[in-house]
């Protein structure tokens, strides 16, 4: 029986389009260069964050995001860039008895800016939040502690088979695979690929 669903946030709940943008943006390139570099990226195999140091050799991610933030320009996050089925399945979801859990790999001031679309979710929480990010197995083992959750009757919604759903299954839990965004797409049909595997190795 599923007592939980924890959803990842990236192009599971959230468009990715804004993001990608607005880091384009910053970087003064354009915005189908970075999107290309992002494609490039994922066909490989490789982390999304590869993309801006493919653009911008060298650059320092974190300070970057702090120049960001002094600017003005740091992390939007608003209805409009939720998909638009997900209030409605939050929503069935808890009628149904069901522990929703949102926890993905972001910033901690994405956590607050989720949190503030007040979701139809019992938990949201990020890995900037935790110290921890996937596909570390310590991130899925601080999820089902805070969500009060077993493994077996928990479920774990991603689109990137080396971040959501090798790991996930290696902790215990069961999967689903999200067709969204550049890997859900693209990794559908073919999450044993050993491109995810290495990725998942590195």
């Amino acid at each position: 029986m599923i007592s939980t669903i924890v959803l990842d946030v990236g192009e599971t709940i959230v468009r990715d389009d804004r993001y990608w943008n607005s880091w384009a943006d910053w970087l003064d390139i354009p915005r189908h260069t970075l999107s290309a570099l992002v494609g490039a990226v994922v066909a490989q195999g490789r982390d999304n964050a590869d993309a801006m140091r493919l653009a911008r050799p060298g650059i320092d991610l974190p300070a970057e995001y702090r120049a960001r933030e002094a600017a003005g320009r740091g992390e939007v996050l608003d209805e409009t860039d939720l998909y638009d089925d997900v209030r409605p399945a939050l929503s069935g979801l808890r009628e149904l008895g069901i522990r929703v859990v949102v926890a993905g790999n972001q910033t901690s001031r994405a956590g607050e800016l989720l949190r503030a679309l007040d979701l139809p979710a019992d938990l949201i929480a990020t890995s900037g939040e935790w110290g921890v990010a996937k596909p570390q197995p310590e991130f899925f083992e601080r999820g089902l502690e805070v969500a009060q959750a077993t493994p077996g009757e928990t479920v774990y919604v991603g689109d990137h088979p080396a971040n959501d759903i090798f790991p996930t299954k290696a902790v215990g839990l069961r999967t689903a695979h999200i067709r969204r965004g550049p890997w859900g797409h693209l990794w559908a049909d073919d999450t044993t690929s050993p491109r995810i595997r290495r990725g998942l190795a590195g």
